[in-house]
């Protein structure tokens, strides 16, 4: 199985990885997709086929530094701690963690190397430095859970995030990955989820989160990017879409608030995520989630306007007036504003 996996990360991109994102040097390498198959070849015919090796090219598995591991030989260190519902944890005692997807520690591995990206970007951005630290602790994943085709973040009773299996499994896939951490820096910060619209903002956040963390990892490892930026979930959704390109969701459709709002989340979720993503476009990332991460600290209102607002303030106390004008016109487009 192993001998499928062309390592396709050069020694430099690795270490610049390490010292932009990674932080500590790398203590181990293992391999993962950057962020899915689908998006790395540009190949929409692919398909899950059960697990098969067979369904995925081996130019789609890219060999990446794991950091932040505490010693034990297991996918535990200072911001992910995961475990698996199979009873077949990743070990490694030489730090070398390479599998294919047909092996349930495949997707162990594309968990805790995701998540610790998300958190040591949470971090350069100064969240734990000049600003409040959101989950400095390692984060509990559960991978495989329950059998259920259906990933899901909680802070009851634990912190933890769980995800499913069926189709193609959920972690097999860095954007539903990052989606549901996104979920997690929502619960980190004390965001209330005190109405459905509450809960429409963190779904557009959670994918706007996807697919911009995504993009910065890929770009820093020079990997091709051959889907649409706004396209959430390219290869997760080969199981149950037809459409071409394949999309859980968008983050740059056209939805207007209030008369798009339908009552579901996730779909309501996608007016949030266009303004979101129409400041990332103005401002570039390291700006706009300065701003936007801030601007959802203790948020305890019920609607997309409040947070705006909230928002916007934050783009003019850490920005200016010309950055919070620009903040203020993408929420205005959307009618949120």
């Amino acid at each position: 199985m192993k001998g499928l996996v062309t390592t396709l990360v050069v020694a430099a991109a690795v270490a610049a990885l390490a010292t932009t994102v990674g932080g500590r040097a790398p203590t181990a390498t293992g391999t993962v997709f950057v962020p899915n198959p689908v998006q790395s070849t540009g190949d929409e015919s692919l398909t899950d086929q059960k697990d098969s090796d067979a369904a995925v090219p081996a130019a789609a598995y890219y060999t990446v530094p794991l950091t932040h591991l505490d010693g034990s030989g297991y996918l535990h260190g200072d911001y992910a701690t995961v475990y698996s519902e199979t009873g077949k944890p990743a070990y490694s005692a030489t730090g070398n963690f390479a599998y294919t997807r047909s092996q349930d520690q495949f997707e162990q591995v594309m968990a805790y190397y995701w998540v610790t990206q998300a958190e040591t970007y949470l971090q350069s951005l100064g969240f734990g430095s000049k600003y409040p630290a959101i989950n400095n602790y390692p984060y509990k994943v559960r991978i495989d859970q329950y059998g259920a085709d259906n990933s899901f973040t909680t802070n009851h009773p634990i912190d933890e995030i769980r995800y499913g299996k069926g189709g193609v499994d959920d972690a097999e896939d860095a954007e539903v990955i990052l989606h549901e951490y996104g979920h997690a820096i929502h619960y980190g910060q004390g965001f209330a989820f005190a109405s459905e619209e509450a809960g429409a903002i963190s779904e557009g956040f959670g994918d706007y989160w996807a697919a911009d963390v995504s993009d910065i990892v890929a770009k820093q490892l020079g990997v091709p990017e051959k889907t649409p930026f706004g396209c959430i979930a390219d290869w997760d959704s080969t199981s149950y879409t037809s459409d071409v390109p394949h999309c859980l969701r968008r983050i740059d459709g056209n939805k207007h608030y209030p008369q798009d709002l339908v009552g579901e989340v996730h779909a309501d979720g996608e007016i949030w995520s266009r303004a979101l993503y129409d400041i990332h476009n103005a401002l570039g990332h390291t700006v706009a989630d300065t701003i936007i991460v801030n601007g959802s600290m203790n948020f305890t209102g019920t609607t997309m306007t409040q947070l705006a607002n909230a928002t916007v303030d934050v783009a003019q106390r850490l920005y200016g007036k010309t950055t919070a004008a620009v903040v203020r016109n993408a929420f205005a487009a959307r009618g949120i504003l």
